[in-house]
């Protein structure tokens, strides 16, 4: 084996991994509330014990425990339950599809300002400026001029999650830049692709897919902000961030319309973040040990 076929101290053992995520409690129980919420989410369709837009006047404001809604009713009747796995639907949509372009644009530009110093100042500059602005209000300026939509939604907070990606694919790469094994690649000929996709973006996997398993739950939060303000998904149609806004204006008569989604935001950002928190301890033998 070449010098250079080395792997380093990241490309952790599958096994290993597995075992550690299984020994650790809370990653089991955000795992498990993650699939809960994948499995309410993909088969909402058929699990829903309602139309999510279905509207009942004369059951409106029923408390939880309700024959037939076990999370009762809002205003219009409508099943809070059904109401709360179609937005999950459209939470998991939004963290996706965030995630993925942040992670396609994000990714080869932290690449090359770590690799390439002629282009570091630019790219780098480019991503102080854009952080310069809270995500949040970026976020809201970007949909707000795409228009309302959930996937506009999703488009602009997956921008404005760009500069954070670009930021720590470039701390690795510089970090993998400077070992050996790279040195020994670039001194045996291998042009600068072939070191990039080759050696430095493998090595750099488990930083990325961490820092997607903690950017996702931004997303969700990001997209019931949008939602909330009305830059989201559009009424009739289902979503966590639009309950709780139709919800404040009678909390005070039903909350549990409002707190139900809220507790479903909780539960579903926390689930990710729990699971990020592990997976990172789990490819780092040194957090392992400690």
């Amino acid at each position: 084996m070449a010098v250079a076929d080395i792997p380093v101290g990241l490309r952790t053992n599958r096994s290993k991994v597995v075992r550690r995520i299984l020994r650790n409690p809370l990653a089991i129980t955000g795992l498990v509330v993650l699939a809960i919420a994948v499995v309410l989410a993909v088969f909402a369709p058929w699990l829903a014990p309602h139309e999510p837009t279905q509207t009942h006047l004369d059951q409106a404001f029923a408390p939880p425990g309700t024959v037939g809604h076990l999370l009762g009713t809002d205003d219009l009747g409508r099943d809070v339950l059904s109401r709360i796995m179609f937005g999950l639907r459209a939470s998991l949509h939004v963290g996706l599809l965030a995630v993925a372009t942040s992670l396609v644009i994000g990714v080869p530009l932290g690449l090359m300002a770590g690799y390439f110093r002629a282009i570091d100042a630019l790219i780098s500059r480019f991503t102080d400026l854009v952080l310069a602005f809270p995500f949040l209000i970026l976020a809201v300026g970007l949909a707000a001029i795409r228009g309302a939509s959930l996937g506009n939604a999703a488009i602009a907070i997956g921008i404005a999650q760009i500069p954070g990606v670009i930021r720590i694919v470039r701390s690795e790469t510089l970090r993998l830049k400077s070992l050996d094994f790279v040195a020994a690649a670039i001194v045996e000929g291998a042009g600068d692709p072939w070191v990039l996709g080759r050696h430095i973006l493998p090595n750099a996997a488990s930083v990325i897919i961490v820092q997607a398993t903690v950017a996702i739950p931004a997303a969700i939060l990001g997209e019931a902000v949008l939602s909330f303000l009305g830059l989201g998904i559009q009424p009739p149609a289902p979503s966590l961030g639009t309950m709780l806004s139709d919800a404040q204006q009678f909390a005070s008569r039903a909350p549990w319309a409002a707190v139900m989604p809220g507790v479903a935001i909780m539960l579903l950002a926390l689930a990710f973040n729990i699971v990020g928190d592990s997976l990172r301890d789990a490819l780092d033998p040194k957090a392992s040990r400690r």
